[in-house]
């Protein structure tokens, strides 16, 4: 399946990392937050994508076009770095299409703008691309398939505890509790699609806004609720917390052990 993937935001909430980096391009251990995604999605069978590229487009252009397998994994270099060769497995091609689709433009106008790209696709999937997850996604895409639905996002719960207050309209308190042992789900980034999604699509309309309050009235939205592993990036203190997992080894996006470096087969494309 295609795998479309978000990448022109501005990342205004982690600008402080630093300025001039798309969100997408900032590293976990020694590689951008963008490439672990991918990754995860090589290694479900994944490896046709198309990024939908906006601000700072030339830095993740230029992370592909000048893409080195052996900067990612074990390797011996002889005759002065001339002779390179890289140990173990180096993956399979990954073909990656990449589409600048405007700085200013939202989710569901990234997506609309690449509508081409995954035409006659029976199922297609598509990300944030700045959040990570253990979930099982063949169990997600065998689902969607049995629901007969036109779209499906994955749930998570809110990474964060919260307190939440249950007050009477005259102000009493009812309860106090802590968003754990609340019913409460949020969008975890992670989406499935029937081409018929852009039937339930107008240019200009945010993805999980307008098309999702239309495909809800017509009960074509599923969710996946994932009780696991699932942490975006947001927030420098986000970054800093997988990054401390990275440095630990705890990486558990990653289903397999070691790391597995990609060669890159990229197809150039401009809207």
């Amino acid at each position: 399946m295609k795998v479309v993937l978000f990448c022109g935001g501005l990342g205004t909430r982690i600008r402080e990392y630093k300025e001039g980096v798309p969100k997408p391009m900032i590293p976990l251990g020694h590689q951008p937050i963008l490439h672990h995604v991918m990754q995860y999605y090589s290694d479900h069978g994944h490896d046709d994508f198309v990024l939908c590229l906006g601000y700072k487009a030339n830095v993740i252009k230029d992370f592909f076009l000048n893409f080195r397998p052996q900067s990612f994994a074990d390797c011996v270099v002889s005759e002065g770095g001339r002779q390179v060769q890289i140990l173990g497995e180096i993956g399979h091609d990954w073909r990656i299409t990449l589409i600048d689709t405007g700085v200013w433009r939202n989710i569901g106008q990234r997506l609309w703008a690449v509508r081409d790209q995954v035409r006659g696709e029976k199922v297609f999937l598509a990300n944030y691309s700045d959040g990570l997850t253990d979930v099982d996604l063949d169990d997600m895409i065998e689902r969607f398939e049995k629901s007969g639905k036109v779209g499906c996002f994955l749930a998570v719960r809110p990474p964060l505890t919260y307190h939440l207050a249950d007050i009477a309209e005259d102000g009493r308190v009812r309860e106090f509790r802590t968003s754990d042992r609340s019913d409460i789900w949020i969008n975890g980034g992670y989406f499935l699609f029937r081409s018929e999604i852009f039937d339930y699509m107008r240019d200009g309309e945010e993805l999980v806004i307008e098309p999702f309050t239309r495909l809800i009235a017509e009960d074509r939205l599923m969710a996946y609720k994932h009780e696991g592993f699932w942490r975006s990036m947001d927030t420098l203190r986000d970054w800093q917390a997988l990054e401390e997992m990275v440095e630990r080894g705890e990486m558990p996006w990653k289903p397999h052990a070691g790391t597995r470096s990609s060669a890159l087969n990229l197809t150039m494309a401009m809207p």
